[in-house]
């Protein structure tokens, strides 16, 4: 029993670390540029602007990624120890062992799936920043910069 507290533990412990690594985008990863003649005092003001609208934007993708990360893993575990139950008869090393060797798989795929998430965030993260920081007619790239626009000149 002491063995299988043990391995409850360390999937507490796993699970735990596996969810601080995953993290909501900190910034976006593209450069935006002001157009011509924009005060940069006007750009920076923009681009927090659109900072907190991106990160509205993925709050909901960065929770999802947080939870599977840490669903996943305690579900491997939980797997691995009824597979180590039943293979030996219910004999509780063999328990021990399913279960870290299911936390081990589950925390892997825990891992992926939400780094998955992660990069799915980033990217809207971005798209979410590219369309504000275009709508106030700044340079985006692949886009054409707007014609149109307030002067500040």
């Amino acid at each position: 029993m002491k063995r299988f507290a043990r391995i409850a533990v360390l999937t507490v412990s796993v699970c735990t670390s596996l969810a601080g690594c995953v993290s909501a985008p900190t910034g976006p990863t593209i450069a935006i540029m002001p157009r011509e003649g924009k005060p940069f005092e006007v750009f920076q003001q923009e681009d927090k602007q659109c900072r907190e609208f991106a990160d509205n934007a993925v709050k909901d993708t960065s929770n999802a990624a947080l939870k599977e990360g840490a669903t996943s893993a305690a579900i491997g575990a939980a797997l691995g120890a009824a597979a180590g139950a039943v293979i030996q008869g219910g004999s509780s090393p063999n328990i021990g062992t399913g279960a870290g060797v299911g936390l081990l798989g589950g925390a892997a795929m825990g891992a992926m799936n939400s780094a998955g998430k992660q990069n799915q965030a980033q990217t809207q993260y971005n798209i979410a920043y590219q369309q504000c920081m275009y709508s106030k007619g700044n340079q985006v790239p692949s886009y054409a910069a707007p014609v149109s626009g307030p002067s500040y000149r």
